[in-house]
């Protein structure tokens, strides 16, 4: 047990270290579309069935009583195919716009690897503690160097090679407990939230800015903050039960390398979530689940706040400065998990939830085009023995393209698309 706890411990620490760089979902805006293989498979529906410690961290804390003493590890490679177009513009460009080059760009980074882990004890037949590391990210895009129309320089917006690096890492430790003989149960997570970022290419807006220097091209930076998770979960009647949790604001210290960019000078909280869903076992084999999540973008000014004030002259970083201007976006998921046999269950899944961008904000969502809005997903687990299990999940978002006007140049438009694909595979340890 101790060399156990000495390899755990030595796994979460190299783990942590790593995953700020290499979070990068952009899924359901940029939360992933479930967290953990199992729920993944199933397009993150699990509020009301939580499998591992993974999911009982990121979705439903009070499931914990439920996954018994075990150690998930994961590792997933993410593929989001981002891609812009522009049209021809219809007239000579004036003073103060900003056309675009005509033509279609991709971004070129592409695979990210992902790491995953979580674990759990239970305490006793009624207490349950555990621990998880997962991310979200996905505002990550690398435009190359566009050439330009003569007299202007090169660069999507004309400041040479263009993108953004978005990506949030979460520690998350857990307690549950059951009662009425576990029909019942109720948890508590609190969330430690680190963020970093970067952005290149962006020097154009510095004249739209409340601190020129402080808008692009200033290397990484880092953000720390704290917030909490609680969540429930009660068996109606036998085979029928019950879920729901909600995630806190996480109110994190300010990007001050990019505090003329993003508005409250640096500011870039991450939004508060609700979830609720049922979990039916349908036959002794078959178990169905259906969700519903809802992430609050448009409280986060930095990320809901509309493009539109900038052309009235109101500056980037300020309070009420321009942002990307996200939508809050609620989404379905249905899941079903099939037992196969005692070592063998198969799963499945579909999602589907409004992307958040208007077709009016597509100039400045080139840097983070989260379009995404159906996910179908498939995966299975397979038990090696009584302890060990692998896990293994997939996941197909079809393009999804939308159309809108370039703000700063009248006749021009613009289309944002993205597919995606992502393959999991995990392994756990029962103790």
């Amino acid at each position: 047990m101790k060399l156990t706890t000495s390899l755990f411990a030595t796994s979460f620490s190299l783990l942590a270290l790593s995953s700020v760089s290499s979070f990068s979902y952009a899924t359901n805006g940029y939360f992933a579309h479930g967290y953990g293989a199992r729920n993944k498979a199933m397009a993150g529906a699990g509020t009301a069935q939580v499998q591992d410690a993974i999911a009982a961290a990121a979705i439903n804390p009070a499931g914990l009583v439920n996954v018994g003493d075990r150690l998930d590890g994961e590792l997933e490679l993410f593929a989001p195919f981002r891609q812009y177009s522009v049209s021809n513009g219809t007239h000579q460009p004036q003073q103060g716009e900003m056309p675009l080059t005509a033509g279609t760009q991709n971004s070129e980074s592409n695979f990210f690897p992902v790491g995953t882990l979580g674990w759990s004890h239970k305490l006793d037949n009624q207490q349950s503690i555990g621990l998880a590391l997962y991310g979200n990210g996905g505002m990550n895009t690398d435009w190359k160097n566009v050439h330009n129309a003569p007299g202007y320089p090169g660069g999507v917006f004309y400041g040479g090679r263009t993108g953004i690096d978005m990506a949030q890492a979460f520690i998350v430790g857990t307690y549950a407990r059951s009662f009425d003989n576990n029909r019942y149960s109720l948890g508590i997570s609190p969330i430690f939230a680190a963020q970093t970022f970067k952005a290149r290419g962006l020097g154009a807006f510095s004249n739209f800015s409340s601190d020129p220097g402080s808008v692009s091209d200033r290397g990484r930076d880092y953000s720390f903050g704290a917030g909490f998770r609680v969540g429930g979960q009660a068996e109606i009647i036998q085979g029928l039960r019950l879920g729901a949790s909600y995630k806190s604001r996480i109110y994190m210290s300010q990007f001050d390398r990019y505090q003329g960019l993003f508005a409250q000078q640096g500011g870039f909280d991450i939004p508060d979530s609700f979830n609720v869903g049922l979990s039916w076992d349908a036959t002794a084999r078959l178990t169905t689940n259906f969700d519903v999540e809802h992430i609050r973008y448009s409280e986060i000014k930095s990320v809901g706040n509309p493009l539109a004030p900038l052309l009235q002259g109101v500056a980037l970083g300020t309070g009420r400065g321009p942002g990307f201007g996200w939508n809050d976006m609620t989404i379905y998921k249905f899941g079903a998990q099939w037992k196969q046999n005692d070592r063998l269950i198969l799963r499945g899944g579909v999602s589907y939830g409004q992307q958040p961008i208007e077709g009016s904000e597509v100039l400045f969502n080139i840097l983070a085009p989260g379009v995404q809005e159906w996910h179908l997903t498939s995966g299975l687990s397979y038990a090696l023995n009584e302890k060990d299990e692998i896990s293994f999940a997939a996941m197909y978002s079809p393009l999804k393209t939308i159309t809108g006007p370039n703000a700063f140049y009248a006749g021009q438009n613009i289309d944002l698309s993205m597919t995606q694909f992502s393959l999991q595979l995990g392994w756990s340890r029962r103790f």
